[in-house]
């Protein structure tokens, strides 16, 4: 009888036991939130959005008539651009892990494996985000969208005046040299050199912003001023294209900064709400800086303090509190002001539509000014940030550091091009205008 109770209960667990550890599997395994995929897939068109159709909208409204349209080709060819060198090897330089060790400095805290190349390996059920519950090809078309708008913003400062053969080749290179390797260095986890520094950069005030408006101040001063700048009156031809694509840009930015949260929760609101704050705060400041220096308010003046903003409350969107939102909004809107015209006269610069005046100054404003105000002492929700003194440094070095290598590296890019292929168009062509020199084709036929 003894015998038969034990062979029972043998037989009963090796019925059960396989079903447990099946159980078990199952329990363990991530599984898709419907939710934050929702969320993630209406952020990444939000921040698609941004560049098609707005940033083109605000960069053409800025030029000349004869050159709206090599300013939206531009953006255009840039998303087609950018979009397949992100798939070939784009997303793997910025995201593969493979070799990185947190604390050890080597070739992988730089510069990402190729184990991610040509999407190796991404399938419907790959799942990715915080605690693993949305799609990978969400999270990669997401960051995707950050790779296009990065170089697109370089656009703004050497407007006018660039061959577009020239600028594809260049956006190419820089990307591979400089945006990939940045975002890697901030983004990818444990192992990489300013993650591993503590630097902190929620949506991209380091990886998008200062590396768009250093690299936008050394092209610009590489190709030398437009023809007559600064006597010749070179307005914009049309600030109601400006104002809409800024709307756009501060629509399209919550997906940008929300978004960022990688999922849809507590820190996606706040990101939400932050960014809303402190780009009212920078139009305004802006607004009332311009109105005082100059005796009256510009829609170009608010256009650009909107996008202030939204540029210095990027790094900060994730970490900071409703009060540091608006400090961090109007230093934007006052300093990015007096940089964008102020500074850029005395300095006698050609940046054509301030990236560097808005996107250089105002992230590197708010990446410093995010080491304050996340701390909880500040109102800010980032518990490991005690010492502010402390994680001022970090930033300070972390904007230090890519100011520096991207820098050099966008200023050997370009001399490199102009060696080989030249990098500006004949004074001819720029007197007639990149439109009809470039495209052959007119913005405008009445």
């Amino acid at each position: 009888m003894t015998l038969r109770k034990f062979a029972g209960l043998g037989a009963l667990l090796s019925i059960v036991m396989p079903s447990l550890a099946l159980a078990a599997d199952e329990v363990a395994a991530p599984v898709l939130n419907s939710g934050d995929t929702a969320w993630m897939l209406t952020a990444t068109a939000l921040v698609l959005f941004m560049t098609i159709p707005g940033l083109a909208l605000f960069y053409g409204g800025m030029v000349r008539s004869k050159n709206i349209l090599s300013v939206m080709m531009q953006c255009f060819a840039i998303t087609g651009l950018i979009s397949i060198l992100w798939v070939v090897y784009g997303y793997s330089i910025a995201f593969d892990t493979t070799g990185m060790e947190q604390g050890v400095v080597n070739f992988n805290s730089f510069f990402g494996g190729m184990g991610k190349a040509f999407l190796a390996g991404v399938t419907p059920a790959s799942i990715t985000g915080p605690a693993a519950l949305f799609p990978e090809a969400v999270f990669i078309t997401f960051q995707m969208t950050f790779a296009i708008i990065t170089p697109a913003l370089i656009v703004g400062a050497f407007a006018e005046r660039m061959k577009f053969s020239a600028m594809l080749i260049f956006m190419a290179i820089w990307f591979t040299l400089v945006y990939a390797p940045i975002a890697h260095m901030v983004w990818s986890g444990n192992g990489g050199l300013m993650w591993d520094w503590g630097v902190l950069d929620f949506a991209g005030g380091t990886v998008v912003h200062i590396n768009a408006g250093v690299a936008g101040l050394v092209a610009c001063l590489v190709l030398g001023k437009r023809k007559g700048f600064p006597t010749t009156p070179m307005a914009p031809h049309n600030l109601g294209y400006t104002l809409i694509g800024a709307a756009m840009l501060w629509i399209g930015w919550f997906g940008f900064n929300a978004g960022s949260a990688a999922a849809a929760n507590g820190t996606a609101g706040m990101a939400m709400l932050v960014t809303q704050i402190a780009t009212a705060a920078a139009a305004l400041g802006w607004m009332f800086a311009e109105w005082i220096t100059h005796g009256k308010p510009s829609a170009l003046g608010i256009a650009s303090g909107v996008v202030a903003g939204l540029v210095a409350i990027t790094p900060a969107a994730g970490t900071v509190g409703p009060m540091g939102a608006l400090v961090i909004g109007l230093a934007a809107g006052v300093v990015c002001f007096f940089c964008a015209t102020t500074l850029k006269r005395k300095l006698g610069y050609d940046d054509s539509l301030d990236a560097f005046g808005v996107h250089g100054i105002g992230g590197i404003l708010g990446a410093i000014l995010t080491g304050v105000f996340a701390a909880p002492s500040m109102g800010g929700f980032n518990a490991a940030t005690t010492d502010i003194a402390a994680q001022v440094w970090i930033q300070c070095k972390g904007v230090g550091f890519t100011v520096i290598y991207t820098a050099i590296v966008t200023y050997v890019i370009l001399k490199v091009l102009d060696m080989v292929m030249g990098l500006r168009v004949t004074e001819e062509e720029e007197a007639v205008g990149l439109d009809l020199a470039q495209h052959n084709e007119r913005g405008y036929n009445l």
